[in-house]
């Protein structure tokens, strides 16, 4: 390294490595439900479509879901993600999605598999709209699928 070379990242010596890379997912509340979509995606052309083209792939990938209610989580990368919840009385811990169009499946908990259809669905309104914000979002969802537990999984669906 020269001396007009600036290091990119120096990691900070209080701070552990795995730490510094980490990204955090943040349930929103049901009082901020009705913002979570024009907050994190009003300004991408047609995001209004984005939610029920979620729901579509879900349904696609997923032979056991039946619509309801999904959480909204936002990231700390400045990210957005939504989740199929599980309902109370049923005993549905996991999710079996199968994507036809690479013939990969796998069994995956409710969170990964939130990841999984919103990693497909946005990059398929990323190429519809040619936004770069929307682009952006799909990288800053798939740079949290790639920490999580679930990461090889959630790469076999989007494959």
């Amino acid at each position: 390294m020269t001396d007009n070379t600036l290091l990119l990242f120096t990691p900070s010596e209080s701070v552990p490595v795995a730490a510094q890379h980490q990204i955090t997912a943040t349930q929103v509340t049901d009082e901020n439900r009705i913002s979570f979509w024009p907050q994190y995606f009003g300004s991408i052309p047609q995001w209004i479509t984005l939610e029920p083209h979620i729901f579509a792939w879900m349904d696609r990938f997923c032979a056991d879901y039946h619509g309801g209610i999904w959480t909204f989580f936002t990231l700390s990368n400045g990210g957005a993600f939504m989740v199929p919840e599980t309902g109370e009385d049923s005993d549905e811990s996991s999710w079996t999605l199968f994507n036809p169009m690479n013939g990969n499946d796998g069994e995956m908990s409710a969170v990964a598999a939130g990841i999984a259809v919103c990693l497909i669905a946005y990059s398929h309104h990323a190429c519809r709209t040619e936004c770069d914000a929307m682009t952006e979002h799909y990288y800053r969802l798939r740079d949290y699928a790639l920490l999580h537990r679930e990461c090889q999984a959630i790469m076999r669906i989007i494959d």
